[in-house]
């Protein structure tokens, strides 16, 4: 298991050198948000779409 520290270096190396550091906070903030995902989907905290679609539905 990698630690945080082991997969921002990975990530680092795979950008481009002239990335910026916007570029890397975004990034870093996709990864946050697949991350809480699964571990949300692997909790049972999950949705149907027709459950999420249905308060939109007039």
């Amino acid at each position: 298991m990698q630690t945080v520290k082991d997969e921002v270096a990975d990530l680092l190396k795979r950008l481009p050198d002239n990335c910026t550091l916007e570029d890397i906070q975004y990034h870093l903030y996709v990864i946050q948000k697949i991350e809480r995902g699964l571990k949300d989907e692997e909790e049972g905290r999950i949705y149907e779409e027709k459950e999420i679609v249905r308060p939109f539905l007039f």
